[in-house]
């Protein structure tokens, strides 16, 4: 009886409580995916007001690549909400079958007792407290039927409170069932109007593949654009500081001992970013895995375009994809940053151990959300299309300094 009434109790303020958390967490997501439908819609605008011409240019691309960009991040937020949700529905479900075992055990020992009453009877019993041989073992006979008759009477409140449990239960379930299947259906209308935008964007690729002056905007856009990620790792790194600063501030008030700051974790904030359990990046020089199959085309450092005669600074290495377009995590990491560079298109940032971040970019499709723990060939992103073909951008920092990937990838 007290088990079921603290399996009652908890039940109802897991329900409860779960219910102000959720209803904060659907109106932070309905601002986030209203802003991120705004941007798009703004977009789409700035696309139909364009002349024929403007149409097809590169700043349309760029366009096309922006609204893919917010999509994904749509998209991605929708799977993790899916699947959250189905965490759910399992974890009800557990539930509901326990408690149904727990009615049906309740159901027998309830019948059990009117058979015993129907056969015996209130005159049987009687009889066996009359029929005792002395005083003490008629009031122990009294005191057993006392016992019995109070947990038969616990019994049948426990089976009433477990079937009001139930009822409980099965609307959660109905609800979060109905919750599930609005998440995907409004999942396929983005992804669909993802695909929509890909298809858009590499139409008007096919059309100005060869314009000179077309790919003299895209690689003018990549260098106003090079900062951009140098300015986004130094933004990760100084967040990294001020947050292990403060929790070794709070730790140290706390026990009034220094911590070290590599036994910091990350308690306190939305994303954790704590990468002690993972692997040393720092080891794998030499050995690290490739993100993509393919060949590297654009080089760590000053590289020349022969077409246009230009220079321009590499942070990382460009490598064309192969037949497989799957992009790979090189490491154990968490990803820490997805966003969007103009030059660059869609661009994923993992956090990895000894202070170590990479940077995946020209993507088409995102599989990740921030937050997300990866691992050592992990499938993170689909790259996308480019002037110059499918081609992934890669970058390795150590804190605020780019390294060569050449110097860290392993021999093919």
């Amino acid at each position: 009886m007290v088990k079921s009434l603290l399996t009652y109790t908890l039940l109802l303020l897991i329900i409860f409580s779960g219910f102000s958390f959720s209803q904060d967490d659907i109106t932070k997501r309905k601002t986030e995916l209203e802003n991120i439908r705004d941007e798009i819609s703004n977009l789409e605008t700035q696309i139909k007001n364009q002349t024929k011409k403007e149409k097809q240019s590169y700043a349309a691309i760029e366009n096309y690549n922006k609204q893919s960009f917010l999509l994904n991040k749509l998209i991605v937020k929708l799977r993790s909400e899916e699947k959250a949700k189905q965490n759910e529905i399992t974890e009800n479900q557990k539930s509901i079958n326990e408690l149904e075992k727990q009615i049906k055990q309740l159901q027998e020992n309830y019948s059990k007792y009117v058979v015993a009453v129907y056969k015996y009877s209130k005159m049987d019993e009687l009889a066996g407290v009359f029929d005792s041989e002395s005083l003490h073992q008629a009031m122990v006979r009294i005191k057993y039927l006392q016992s019995f008759s109070e947990r038969r009477e616990n019994d049948l409140k426990e089976f009433e409170k477990s079937k009001e449990e139930l009822v409980i239960l099965r609307k959660k379930l109905e609800k979060e069932v109905k919750e599930k299947k609005l998440l995907t259906e409004e999942k396929k209308k983005e992804e669909a109007g993802l695909e929509e935008k890909l298809v858009a964007g590499k139409k008007i690729l096919k059309k100005i593949r060869n314009n000179k002056t077309e790919l003299k905007k895209e690689l003018s856009t990549k260098k106003n654009s090079e900062t951009q990620i140098k300015n986004l790792i130094a933004r990760l790194v100084e967040e990294e500081r001020k947050r292990k600063e403060e929790e070794l501030a709070r730790l140290n008030k706390e026990s009034g001992n220094k911590t070290n700051t590599s036994d910091i974790s990350s308690s306190g904030y939305d994303i954790d970013l704590n990468t002690g359990s993972f692997e040393s990046f720092a080891s794998l020089r030499g050995k690290l895995n490739w993100p993509i199959h393919g060949q590297i085309i654009g080089k760590f450092g000053e590289n020349r375009n022969r077409k246009l005669n230009t220079v321009t600074l590499n942070y990382g290495v460009d490598i064309k994809a192969s037949k497989d377009l799957s992009v790979k995590a090189v490491g154990e990491g968490v990803v820490s940053a997805l966003d969007y560079i103009p030059g660059y298109g869609s661009v994923i940032i993992i956090t990895h151990k000894d202070d170590f971040r990479t940077v995946y970019s020209h993507l088409s499709e995102i599989y990740v959300n921030e937050g997300d723990k990866v691992n050592t060939g992990n499938v993170i992103a689909k790259v996308g299309e480019s002037l110059e073909g499918y081609i992934l951008h890669f970058e390795i920092w150590n804190s605020r300094d780019n390294q060569n990937p050449e110097l860290w990838f392993a021999r093919r």
